[in-house]
């Protein structure tokens, strides 16, 4: 699933592309998606002209100037946004085209279904999808203080925890794995059971993790590519996640799988504890 970093990635590379830009043409050819594509679509969008690009947790905002309302996206299991030209032929997948008045295509590619396209009137953030997310990891309102407070007397593993968009959003499972094992943290232990000070580790490893990820433009494991097509990188960099009975990078004892909140979770029985 694309998470925090693919979805931000997509969001810097279709930018450049589609701010200011008026959409002259709508295509749907498929609608049957998580959330139908809206009925009335083509004729909110066409003559509107994007605004600028935003991102919350794992949506991504394209809001329309004047009072033209939110296009609210969801990239969900196999979903991509990505730049095309007029002319340029769809693939099987791809189910919406936003044509722009320069002959870009913002061209949106499913194969799973799960992802959606939706139209919000008014401010967005008071969608209820939107309006109980936590805060974003990568912000000053993230940090340990946070996660220490909202753990006290949760005996749930700290990964479950940590994955659950009330206390923070878009750390999904490969980052977590990824953050607390950096942070020298073992997924299994009891998320109030975690002192001040390996939350305030663990917060600047989420941070550390998160940055680095959308600076290799993603993680790609199978379907997702960015805004121009291209993979993400940081999956050669992972050092837990999928790597189950594998050497420890740091130490060379074998990793081990665990399953939390239904969920694998790799991680390094030496390294962390």
């Amino acid at each position: 699933m694309p998470e925090l970093p693919e979805v931000e990635t997509t969001r810097r590379g279709i930018a450049p592309h589609v701010e200011g830009r008026e959409i002259t043409e709508v295509i749907v050819r498929q609608s049957r998606l998580r959330v139908p594509v809206p009925e009335d679509l083509i004729e909110r969008l066409v003559g509107a002209r994007i605004g600028l690009l935003a991102r919350r947790a794992k949506y991504l905002l394209v809001p329309l100037e004047g009072d033209g309302g939110t296009l609210l996206w969801h990239l969900g299991m196999s979903g991509s946004l990505r730049i095309a030209r007029v002319g340029e032929l769809p693939k099987k997948h791809d189910h919406v085209d936003l044509v722009l008045d320069d002959g870009a295509v913002l061209r949106y590619h499913d194969p799973r279904r799960f992802g959606f396209v939706d139209w919000l009137a008014g401010d967005a953030e008071h969608d209820s999808r939107l309006a109980k997310l936590g805060p974003e990891p990568l912000s000053e309102a993230f940090d340990g203080g946070r996660l220490y407070e909202l753990s006290r007397r949760r005996r749930m593993a700290v990964k479950p925890f940590l994955m659950d968009n009330a206390v923070v959003v878009g750390v999904g499972n490969i980052y977590a794995a990824e953050a607390l094992f950096l942070a020298g943290i073992d997924p299994r232990r009891a998320a109030g059971r975690i002192s001040r000070e390996r939350y305030d580790r663990l917060a600047a490893a989420v941070s550390e993790v998160l940055a680095a990820a959308i600076t290799q433009g993603g993680t790609t494991l199978r379907d997702f590519v960015s805004g121009t097509g291209e993979p993400g990188y940081f999956a050669q960099r992972l050092n837990v996640y999928g790597r189950d009975g594998q050497p420890c990078r740091r130490c060379g004892a074998e990793l081990r799988l665990v399953t939390l909140g239904q969920r694998a979770s790799v991680f390094c029985g030496e390294c962390q504890s």
